[in-house]
């Protein structure tokens, strides 16, 4: 039971790129000297270790100290991992499941297709999301970072773990199914046009959606994953039969690779990014302000209680 004369609760940061609520609330006791240095106290922390009451003090994070330091490529390189880890998996399912379509003369369908690309993105969200934010999506890591809600210094990072992730799927797949990759590659099936306006659209649609869950403290960000996961395979159902649905410009890149398929590779790049950008920018401009009253009284939110 917590103290009486304990000091207001304050909890650790979030991590940038999942919801906008701290992760979790954590204790320790204050090296400070004082009258009540044998009280517990309340500080902003990183948390060091998960099982024990460590933290690592915000008020002197970044300053030029070794310990700093290493803490601080430490958190990084785990959240880096996480990404390349999460962007593995949704590759791999994703692309998976359109190769096995292939293979099985169209047995999969689109629904298939689709509810595979959902339930791996949750997946992804529920498992990752509290370590590095689970983008696994170029797109989003520039938009999150457009719009302040992820540092640019580790946009390249993510950035190569991601495509990293995708091309390590991509192979992976490739030895496995082999001769069978081509229908694991997203290719308009129509024109360069109504494929890039498909995926502009739908990656729009998705940024939207996932602007609202990840950086609104008035949305219900315990839900991002079912949220993200229903609009992804909303979005598939609608462009999968033109475009592929792919809203990722790695879930085109591993595969292209490995399968040597450039076809119209720029619709996929360029498509989803800037529809991305504007996804954003939408929700930023409709954004209600936040009430500190409520503010104060809201719990911890984020992909994991």
């Amino acid at each position: 039971m917590e103290s009486e004369n304990s000091t207001p609760i304050q909890s650790a940061p979030a991590t940038p790129g999942t919801p906008g609520a701290p992760l979790f609330r954590f204790r320790y006791k204050s090296s400070v000297p004082n009258e009540n240095q044998s009280k517990q106290h309340r500080c902003n922390c990183i948390p060091l270790k998960l099982n024990r009451c460590e933290c690592l003090p915000m008020v002197a994070w970044g300053k030029d100290e070794p310990f700093f330091q290493r803490a601080s490529v430490i958190l990084l390189s785990r959240k880096v991992v996480a990404e390349f880890l999460g962007t593995f998996i949704l590759i791999f399912a994703g692309t998976s499941t359109a190769i096995v379509d292939e293979k099985t003369g169209g047995k999969v369908s689109l629904i298939g297709k689709a509810a595979s690309s959902g339930l791996g993105i949750m997946i992804v969200i529920l498992s990752t999301g509290h370590i590095s934010g689970a983008h696994a999506n170029p797109s989003l890591t520039i938009a999150f970072a457009a719009f302040r809600h992820f540092p640019w210094a580790q946009v390249p990072f993510y950035l190569a773990a991601q495509v990293l992730g995708s091309i390590s799927a991509a192979f992976a797949l490739k030895g496995i199914f082999n001769p069978f990759m081509g229908g694991g590659v997203t290719v308009p099936s129509g024109s360069d046009g109504q494929a890039f306006s498909l995926e502009f659209i739908i990656t729009f649609n998705l940024m939207f959606v996932v602007t609202a869950v990840a950086t609104d403290t008035r949305a219900v960000g315990e839900l991002a994953g079912i949220a993200v996961g229903a609009t992804v395979m909303l979005n598939i159902l609608i462009a999968g039969s033109n475009s592929g649905g792919s809203m990722n410009p790695v879930r085109t890149l591993g595969p292209a690779i490995a399968a040597g398929n450039y076809k119209a590779i720029w619709v996929y790049i360029v498509a989803p990014i800037t529809g991305a950008l504007l996804g954003a920018g939408a929700y930023t401009l409709i954004r209600l302000k936040p009430d500190p009253d409520d503010e104060s009284k809201r719990s911890v939110r984020s992909f994991r209680r």
